[in-house]
């Protein structure tokens, strides 16, 4: 059976700044970008091969996760990474299609 995550803050919780904040890092811009695709991906799989170390990664899913962008959902020895997309949506509408470049262009 999957388990989420337990240090991820509800999205009530959550807030714009903590969410900037987060993703000014180019690296857990990327992370975001590349989660945005709507997919879950493996926590080491070579969609984060950033030119980081492994510890490094984690200290940025780790980030991403507290400022509430992300999900980790394991079940048993897997861990997969998930954008927070819906609830994101909602409570910042466009934040994430203006963060991957997807954001409508002004009329």
């Amino acid at each position: 059976m999957a388990r989420e995550d337990e240090a991820m803050p509800d999205i009530a919780d959550v807030t714009m700044v903590d969410v900037l904040r987060a993703v000014a890092d180019p690296i857990r811009l990327r992370i975001v970008q590349t989660l945005a695709d709507g997919r879950a991906h493996g926590k080491c799989g070579e969609h984060w091969d950033f030119g980081v170390h492994k510890s490094t990664m984690t200290h940025h899913f780790r980030t991403l996760r507290q400022a509430g962008l992300t999900r980790t959902v394991v079940a048993g020895r897997t861990h997969t990474i998930e954008l927070r997309r819906d609830e994101l949506d909602i409570r910042f509408p466009g934040l994430i299609d203006a963060l991957t470049g997807h954001a409508a262009p002004p009329d």
